[in-house]
């Protein structure tokens, strides 16, 4: 799809009850259990957790200066909890299922400010455009990794690509240091994400995109390079950087680019996506290690992707019950749900894609 064209549109099937069944189903099931669809003190508790051992680890990294090795674990939990944090508080946030309070969300979702991206710029990318137009290429900008990955057989192939399944791994690593100092501010500048425009920012949004950039930059460049020098801040913030990427990276990947998930076009001079919006979401999306409960924990309940896409306002804590009512009436109304029993499934099933696209 060309720069500049219009954004896909999805078909209203004539007689189709599917979305339409999905929603009374799983708002039967909060009403009849008396639940809130949002987060509750299980999560409000995760996130604290997570918030108290991120700064925690930076204090006593850059003003107590461990031993080396001792700074480099500490640096590389800081990874852990960057991803952390941002499964499972800037996520629900962003999506307005961390709280019922609308304040709360919003103090949910700029947090990822404090991990050095822009709030602003993922609620455009992810929320409105990946969360619309899911593996669509030339619109979905999650599987715009051109021209060192071919995420889809509609993407040109190079040579390179037949060792993408090979290098993805490091390339992984690369995610959150090209997010923080480079792609947040592609999207700033072109005031568009692929073909899709950013809505116009406000006064305050242009004030909180600088401020939330130069905050990070001084917290975790400037202050630690003069607190512990330049090489021992370069080892540690790129131990931090690089794994905090590759957690991410890995997790979002695998909810869309394996071997079962599609990756539909727009139908000749209609621009129509083939399916209605719900049946594409179920099929360009998939679920791994769902019955694994510290997976589920630590990455916000992102391994139930399907639930996910199909509800996003509801908070992940919410997810392992309504997967139950979701693939039920997948069944019922004979609508694939991918799922891959284990993690490492789904991470042989992504690199497989990846030789595939390489290769075809």
């Amino acid at each position: 799809m060309k720069i500049g064209s219009p954004t896909p549109k999805f078909r209203n099937i004539q007689g189709s009850t599917f979305h339409q069944e999905l929603k009374k189903r799983v708002n039967n099931y909060f009403t009849e259990n008396n639940k809130k669809s949002t987060g509750n003190f299980s999560l409000y508790f995760k996130a604290v957790l997570f918030w108290t051992l991120y700064v925690a680890l930076y204090v006593h990294v850059v003003f107590f200066t461990p031993s080396a090795w001792i700074a480099l674990s500490e640096c590389l939990f800081m990874g852990g909890l960057t991803a952390a944090i941002g499964f499972n508080v800037m996520h629900d946030g962003g999506h307005g299922s961390f709280s019922e309070s609308k304040f709360w969300n919003k103090i949910a979702a700029f947090s990822v400010n404090g991990l050095g991206a822009s709030a602003l710029m993922w609620n455009n990318k992810h929320n409105i455009i990946h969360h619309t137009y899911t593996n669509i290429d030339g619109v979905d900008d999650d599987i715009e990794i051109k021209p060192m990955l071919r995420m889809c057989p509609t993407q040109k192939k190079y040579k390179i690509h037949r060792f993408q399944h090979i290098y993805v791994w490091f390339l992984y690593t690369m995610l959150l240091i090209i997010w923080v100092f480079a792609t947040d501010y592609t999207k700033y500048f072109k005031k568009k994400i692929g073909i899709v425009p950013i809505k116009k920012l406000s006064t305050f949004d242009h004030f909180a995109f600088w401020v939330a950039k130069i905050g990070y930059y001084i917290m975790m460049i400037a202050l630690p390079i003069y607190m512990v020098g330049f090489v021992s801040w370069l080892l540690g913030f790129l131990v931090l950087a690089m794994f905090a990427g590759f957690v991410l990276s890995v997790v979002f990947q695998l909810a869309h680019t394996v071997e079962e998930t599609s990756f539909p076009t727009p139908l000749g001079d209609t621009n129509n996506i083939e399916n209605e919006w719900a049946i594409h979401q179920i099929e360009t999306t998939a679920n791994f290690a769902t019955k694994n409960k510290m997976i589920s924990w630590l990455v916000g309940g992102l391994n139930f992707q399907i639930e996910h896409h199909l509800f996003p306002k509801i908070s992940h804590i919410h997810y392992p019950e309504i997967s139950k009512i979701i693939k039920k009436t997948c069944a019922d109304f004979n609508v694939k749900y991918i799922e891959y029993k284990r993690m490492r499934d789904a991470v042989v099933s992504h690199a497989l894609h990846l030789k595939k696209m390489g290769s075809a």
